[in-house]
């Protein structure tokens, strides 16, 4: 008789408390009895044994099942407590069996490895739900030596079962023939077939479609879980079933909710204004676009009006930042309830708003709408609890008398505002083509620029990076600006667009890195042995020439590359700057460290982050400013650092308290106002001789 012949006769077995009784069965023949069948249970090369779910322990063994766990006695066996040192991943897959089991009459068959005395034994268990005297579920298991004892095969096993990666195998139809732990812990039910777990039909298209056209296929998407839904990453590639040698795919999954979550968050945040929700510029293009071609549909006309605040600075100035921020809450609210449903209204930066009206040509007179703007304001807001009168300019153009383009329109419209904030009796001015004169004073600077380089007018500037805990300063930021000499000190915002549309940004560039090597090796020889960070944009990291610079300025001025950090957009890391990769890896041969400045505004995929030689990340100020609402993005921010290794810097820090939170929370290094603004090069080696001179405690 078989085993699985003696199985079928045991209807019910009893968790009998009894040592000395093995096992018990309702027989019927009296030709057999519970001393037979143990007898012949003893004589099986087969290692029997029942495993009490609930208690986690083996509630009865034959001879083999001993010999298997090094066990004297079944009486010693049931004694000790699997669940003491039992992983996680283990006890997860115990679980599945235990629900597999009640659910349906199935069997499972797997490669287990055993410690007895701590000495790995290698097992093919076949695994069965047996149900007890009083009701409750265990697990029948039958072993036999697994005689594959390839390391690779028994470490993939191994490996498979506790990583949280979910695998799975499935026929081209999408039956599940194989899940490991994670990917059966994830779906609804033993049977669910691939197909059935996504819950966007494109989704299936989509993935056949690619698996057609290129075999492999990558994608995320919404799939229906044990925990609801979540967004999977899912990767598929076609491959032969080892058993039936049928085609199948090959599955891995992994849980990318919170990330995208973030993603979704940090779209809405770098699409809109933090403080006022309305759209920002990024968003503003997009949305322009439709409402322009809307407009021309409808024979309708479609006017940007630029509106600027004229005491803004004056009240962040006697007032606070606080005061300011009320400020511009309260315009973009009062902006929202005025414009039309069909309107846009958006934040373009600073105290600066756009709206886009649509209107009747014939029904009102030019700029009716943007005088209703100024009416609305003409009598004192209440600001921080106190009255104040505010002023606004506002320059607006008409698509599409003064442009078809959005950047036209919006140009034109900047021009009439400059026009307007010049002119204190007319404060809403239309474009008119006299006004290109400002385009004309663009291409002055531009000539002053080229003479800037030339002459070497440009200097660096240093915002100092400290830790958190103690306010160290342990690098820089190296920052350009431009000693115009007739205008003054010019922040690099007036400029560096301006340098970056007409090409000089390689050459600016170019200067910046001499200047930081040349700055290192003084602050080297001044016994500032710190790391010094600089901008490199995405038009530099394409052009050869930059690389070629980089490589030479070890052997030019004999600084440390090492002690130079590259800080990149986060749209290099996305692809999006041809050659980008390449150079970054020869620069990071040489020493220099690569940084994602303003991180969080676009969404790096995790595997664009692996395939760049990221050394740390700067956390975009904007989600510095999100921690007083619990600062969720900056803590998934700062584990993912924390698992590529990555040191993190937090950019923007204004108060104590976002400081405080940081330290808190892990991140270490800090850089804004809080601490010092960008200052010339003597005050900032002033400012850290003196930090070297305070005494330690």
């Amino acid at each position: 008789m078989t085993l699985s012949d003696q199985l079928k006769l045991q209807k019910i077995v009893r968790h009998s408390t009894d040592e000395s009784e093995h096992a018990g069965a309702a027989i019927t023949d009296s030709r057999f009895d519970a001393r037979l069948i143990n007898s012949i249970y003893d004589r099986l090369e087969t290692g029997v044994w029942i495993f009490d779910f609930d208690e986690k322990k083996i509630i009865w063994a034959n001879k083999k099942a001993l010999e298997i766990t090094g066990a004297p006695s079944l009486e010693e066996l049931r004694t000790r407590d699997m669940g003491s040192d039992m992983s996680h991943s283990v006890d997860q897959r115990l679980k599945q069996y235990r629900q597999d089991f009640t659910q349906k009459d199935v069997s499972v068959s797997e490669i287990w490895t055993l410690y007895p005395k701590g000495k790995a034994r290698v097992l093919q268990v076949t695994m069965s739900g047996i149900v007890l005297n009083d009701g409750r579920m265990a697990m029948l298991c039958e072993a036999r030596d697994h005689h594959e004892q390839q390391p690779e095969t028994l470490r993939s096993a191994e490996a498979l079962m506790h990583t949280t990666v979910m695998i799975s195998l499935f026929t081209k139809n999408g039956s599940p023939l194989y899940r490991n732990t994670a990917a059966r812990a994830a779906c609804v039910d033993l049977e669910t077939n691939f197909y059935q777990q996504f819950q966007n039909p494109a989704d299936i298209l989509h993935l056949k479609e690619r698996l057609e056209r290129e075999r492999n296929a990558r994608l995320v998407a919404l799939v229906r879980t044990s925990q609801g839904d979540r967004w999977h990453e899912l990767t598929v590639r076609p491959c032969s079933d080892a058993v039936t040698s049928q085609p199948a795919y090959l599955v891995s999954e992994i849980d990318v909710t919170e990330l995208h979550e973030t993603k979704e968050r940090a779209q809405y945040l770098a699409s809109h204004d933090a403080l006022t929700g309305l759209s920002n510029r990024t968003y503003l293009t997009e949305r322009l676009s439709k409402l322009l071609a809307d407009a021309a549909t409808k024979g309708l006309t479609a006017t940007l009006y630029l509106v600027d605040l004229d005491d803004f600075k004056a009240i962040n100035d006697t007032m606070g930042h606080a005061a300011g921020d009320a400020l511009l809450q309260l315009v973009g609210n009062r902006l929202k309830e005025i414009a039309g449903p069909q309107d846009i209204v958006a934040r373009l930066g600073g105290d600066e708003f756009l709206i886009c009206h649509l209107e009747d040509p014939e029904a009102e007179g030019p700029g009716w709408f943007g005088k209703s703007l100024l009416g609305s304001f003409s009598y004192q807001q209440m600001i921080d609890g106190h009255p104040r009168s505010v002023s606004l300019s506002i320059g607006y153009s008409h698509y599409p008398e003064d442009g078809r383009s959005i950047d036209n329109l919006i140009r034109n419209a900047d021009l009439a505002l400059y026009q307007a904030k010049r002119d204190p009796k007319e404060k809403c001015v239309r474009f008119h083509d006299t006004m290109r004169l400002r385009r004309d004073e663009n291409l002055a600077l531009k000539k002053d620029m080229e003479r800037a380089i030339e002459e070497d007018e440009f200097a660096l500037y240093f915002q100092p990076i400290a830790l958190t805990a103690s306010s160290e300063t342990v690098s820089a930021e190296a920052l350009i600006r431009w000693l115009h000499p007739e205008k003054g000190l010019v922040p690099p915002d007036q400029f560096i667009p301006l340098a970056e549309d007409t090409g000089l940004i390689n050459r600016i560039g170019a200067w910046v890195c001499r200047s930081v090597a040349q700055a290192q090796v003084r602050f080297r020889k001044r016994g500032f042995d710190i790391s010094i960070s600089m901008n490199v944009s995405p038009w530099q990291l394409s052009d050869p020439e930059f690389t070629a610079l980089m490589m030479d300025l070890p052997d030019l001025y004999g600084c440390d590359p090492t002690k130079i950090i590259l800080e990149i957009t986060e749209n290099v890391v996305l692809g999006e700057i041809p050659d980008a990769l390449t150079a970054l890896n020869e620069l990071k041969i040489i020493g220099y460290s690569i940084v994602i400045d303003d991180f969080g505004t676009g969404y790096s995929n995790l595997a664009y982050l692996y395939n760049y030689p990221i050394d740390g990340i700067k956390i975009d100020r904007i989600f510095i400013n999100d921690i007083s609402n619990g600062g969720a993005i900056v803590k998934l921010i700062l584990s993912l650092a924390d698992a590529l290794g990555a040191t993190v810097v937090a950019e923007g820090v204004e108060t104590i308290e976002q400081r405080d939170w940081l330290t808190e929370n892990g991140c270490d290094r800090f850089q804004g106002y809080l601490y010092s603004k960008p200052v010339p090069e003597d005050r900032f080696l002033g400012f850290l001789e003196s930090q070297a001179h305070i005494p330690t405690k």
